[in-house]
């Protein structure tokens, strides 16, 4: 990815985006909502597509592409609220039997943050604990059946992604070759990513609705109020996006880090705009601005909240 993306890449986009509205329409958004135990015809669908094992060597059943091209899969992940444990599946194909062709979910628990949490707890086939640590730092990774795991509930606040609160696990099996550091810092640009295409559909949602209510025998997007809060979505998406990209192509850890923070605001503060131009529908359950607030919420706390990214940021500016 040089700047702008290759005809590869933007097949990649647009074919992701294709299989995504057609399997994952708004009737199935809603439908998840009601019940969000994962879909696992979908599931493999997703992995005959590639979703999974599209960084695996050729040689291995993989499609052989790379990070940055992740990020654009991830992208419209994020556009269309599609729920489970993705990165976790990407991540680990490799190295989880099944996952790289959807016969088995795993999910990633982040031992250093408190609680530590598992999403999806009962779709789950197997969970992949990180030891705490800084980000850069080496660290282990174990594995452990979910029938071995005591867990608690815990409230989400994104009705899309149910989680347990883990509360102990037995004495788990090591995980030798994982690469703990380059673990954690992938799945905060994939998370990212799922942000900023989030953030991007906001505003198209926000742009979309401002063109069509009128009031005064307008339409709303008239009024100057209107155009500078789509205007202000707009950059913080653009903003983002520069920032996910440019971290896909390098994969260094501040470059990463500053990405996740940017597309954690845009995330955020775009769906709340959006949420604002859509008026007092907007608050209603049968919008769908609520949906992108919670999971944008829910995602600016993992793998790296703002306080911990800004404190990374300020350490390697001073230093």
């Amino acid at each position: 990815m040089d700047f702008q993306l290759s005809p590869d890449q933007r097949a990649l986009r647009a074919g992701t985006r294709e299989l995504l509205t057609g399997r994952f329409d708004r009737d199935r958004l809603r439908a998840a909502v009601d019940d969000p135990a994962l879909d696992r015809a979908l599931w493999r669908e997703l992995a005959d597509a590639g979703f999974f094992a599209l960084r695996l060597p050729e040689a291995d059943g993989g499609v052989g592409l790379g990070l940055p091209e992740a990020a654009l899969v991830f992208e419209e992940a994020g556009r269309a609220l599609l729920p489970g444990p993705l990165v976790a599946g990407h991540l680990l194909a490799g190295a989880v039997d099944g996952v790289a062709a959807g016969e088995r979910i795993v999910a990633l628990c982040d031992e250093s943050t408190d609680p530590v949490l598992w999403e999806h707890p009962a779709d789950c086939d197997e969970l992949i604990f990180l030891e705490g640590g800084a980000p850069e730092r080496a660290g282990r990774a174990h594995r452990s059946a979910p029938a071995e795991v005591t867990r608690a509930p815990f409230a989400s606040v994104d009705p899309l992604t149910p989680l347990a609160r883990v509360t102990g696990r037995p004495r788990a099996t090591p995980c030798d070759g994982l690469d703990v550091p380059r673990l954690r810092r992938e799945a905060a640009l994939l998370t990212a990513a799922q942000q900023l295409g989030s953030a991007a559909r906001t505003v198209e949602m926000a742009v979309a609705h401002a063109r069509q209510r009128t009031q005064f025998g307008a339409p709303i997007g008239s009024f100057q109020a209107v155009k500078h809060l789509c205007a202000g979505m707009l950059v913080r998406a653009e903003l983002a996006r520069v920032a996910v990209y440019a971290a896909a192509v390098t994969g260094d850890a501040l470059d990463i880090t500053g990405a996740k923070l940017l597309a954690d605001e845009a995330a955020v503060h775009n769906a709340r705009d959006c949420l604002q131009v859509h008026g007092g529908m907007g608050f209603t359950w049968e919008a769908d601005v609520h949906l992108h607030l919670k999971r944008a919420w829910l995602r600016a706390e993992t793998w790296g909240g703002a306080r911990e990214a800004t404190e990374r940021l300020a350490d390697a500016l001073a230093g």
